[in-house]
Formats: structure tokens, sequence, C-alpha cells
């Protein structure tokens, strides 16, 4: 269960960052957490949530906190791959192509509605999410590090959208909502815009450098092979459940795993306890797993099975040597 942080005498910058969303996003200390987990994984988030309730709001504060070049695409039926990518355009001056780079290209990019737009215009995503690279006329050109994708879709209005398919959901690290307000976190974000945004007054507090040598050092967050066991039971009972079609791959192992060691390093720690990836399980696989039939009939959802498989699995215990 989600704990309120403390702050830490090790990664004081990383409470700096929270604080900073923070002041433009009333309430969603748990959203703004997991989205740096994400960051710090070099992983991308899916946000599925009705429109005004400050997904644009927290990815541009996250973005401004950290220093970073901030991108938004509003996907379109019309847009094109190469509205996203980039594309060569022919110079007559110089008698050559050039590279006219497409906001993909940024280190924290917004791309809002992406169920909008052709399944072929979310292929050209896919290369950029799990390779942090793009292939323009044959020339792959890789994506300036760091490099975090915010997507956002409206589960409310289904016409004109293009579901997701599972290849493209597979490659976001997090599926979560922010949700709305209550009244009187509502009451304090009036007091904060009646005068001005409080986006327009923050600034950084961690440079890029700072945060490409984190994310350098997440990786050296150890991790014990019960834990790894841990995981492994989990992910095998999404591909055993009767409800479920088909269950979690490797990709997803992978996933909880790096998502655990950065929430761990967030936390302080230099090592992951079984209770990072019991709280991170639902955010990492329900998006991953795909119920069969039956279930869907039942209105049973992938995050109810998720966290059932979280309450049978046991969490593995080191047994000491016997004297």
């Amino acid at each position: 269960m989600y704990q309120n942080r403390t702050l830490s005498e090790k990664y004081p910058l990383i409470d700096k960052v929270i604080d900073n969303v923070e002041k433009v996003v009333v309430g969603k200390q748990k959203e703004v957490t997991l989205s740096l987990v994400a960051l710090l994984s070099g992983g991308h988030v899916l946000l599925e949530d009705v429109p005004g309730v400050g997904k644009t709001m927290m990815v541009r504060a996250i973005a401004k906190s950290i220093g970073a070049n901030y991108k938004r695409i509003q996907f379109t039926p019309d847009l094109l791959p190469s509205d996203v990518t980039g594309i060569s355009i022919y110079d007559q001056k110089v008698m050559d192509f050039k590279f006219r780079p497409g906001p993909i290209m940024a280190n924290v990019v917004l791309a809002d509605e992406i169920n909008r737009t052709s399944p072929k215009t979310q292929a050209a995503l896919l290369e950029a999410l799990e390779e942090a690279s793009v292939t323009i006329d044959g020339e792959t050109r890789l994506l300036e590090k760091p490099f975090f994708v915010m997507a956002t879709q409206n589960p409310i209005e289904y016409g004109g959208t293009y579901p997701l398919p599972e290849a493209q959901l597979d490659r976001f690290l997090f599926k979560f909502k922010i949700g709305y307000p209550t009244p009187e976190e509502e009451m304090e974000v009036l007091t904060r815009v009646e005068k001005q945004h409080p986006i327009e007054k923050i600034e950084a507090v961690l440079s890029l450098e700072d945060l490409l040598q984190m994310q350098k050092e997440v990786t050296n967050v150890y991790v014990d092979n019960l834990v790894k066991s841990y995981i492994i039971s989990i992910i095998n009972e999404t591909r055993s459940h009767q409800s479920v079609y088909l269950g979690v791959s490797p990709r997803g192992s992978i996933a909880l795993m790096k998502a655990a060691q950065s929430y761990a390093y967030i936390q302080g720690r230099e090592y992951v306890i079984p209770d990072d990836i019991k709280y991170l399980a639902e955010f990492v696989l329900s998006h991953r797993v795909i119920l069969n039939s039956d279930s869907k009939y039942a209105n049973l959802s992938p995050q109810t099975v998720v966290k059932e498989i979280l309450q049978y699995v046991k969490i593995p215990v080191k047994k000491e040597a016997i004297r």
C-alpha cells in the first residue's frame, strides 16, 4: 500500500522535483512519484483518464523541473507518421535534403489522445518507445537521453478512436489514472490559479546531467534472488489464471523489476523489498493482461485479476541455515 514519502538525506534532489511538481498538481503525490519512477527507469507512462484532470500540467511540470526539452503531440485521425518522427525536405539553396526533426525528438513528450490516430501513426511510436530511436528514409536516428513519453487517452469517448494494440501497450511501463481531486484539493487548485497559473513560476531543480546519473545509479539497486522469484511467481500466475487469455510476457517481468529498482531508489534504499513489487504490480501488469471472453462478459477487470493474484501468491521468506 502507498505510504507518504519522507525526505531522503541521500537523494534530496528527487524530493525537490516531487515538491516542485506538487506546486502545480494538487493532491497527486502517488501519481507524480510513479511518473518519476518511470522516468528513472527509462520507461513511459500511459494515462487513461477524462479531460481536465491535470495530465498535461503534470507532464509540463516534470519537464520544467528537470530543465528538459518538452514537446506536445496532439494525435488526430489525419496525423501522419512523418508528423511525429520528422521528414527530409529538399533545400534548393544547398541542392540537398535537409532533415526537419519531429516533436518526438525531445526529452519529454506528451502524446495527447494517442488512441485518436491511425494504427500506422501509432506504429511510428513503437521504435521510439522501445529503442529510443526513429528510422527515417532508411537512416536510424538516436533520440537524445533522457527520453520520456507520457501518453493520454480518453476512456469515455470511443467514437473515432483506434484502440492501442497489445504490442504497443506492452511498451508502456505504467498505466494508471489521475482521477478527480477532492473538494478540498479542488478549492486549493482554484486558489492557486486565481491570479497566475503556478506552472509559469516553477523552475528547474534538477539538471539533465543529474537525471542521467540517477538513471545509472538506479541499475545498481540490489535485487535479491528471492525477490526475483517473487516476480516470476506473480508473472506465471497471470499466464495460468482461469480468467486470463494471454498472460504477461518476459518484458513485463523485466519492467516490474526495473520499476521496483527505481521505486526503492526514490525511497532512499539500495535494495528492493517484496512490498515494492506488491505495490507496483498493478500499475505494471494490468495493461499487459488480456482476459478471456467469459471474464469480459462478467465485467471482470485486469486490475481485479492482478490484485487477486497478489492476494494468494506468497511473499518468499529466506530460510536460515539449520545448525
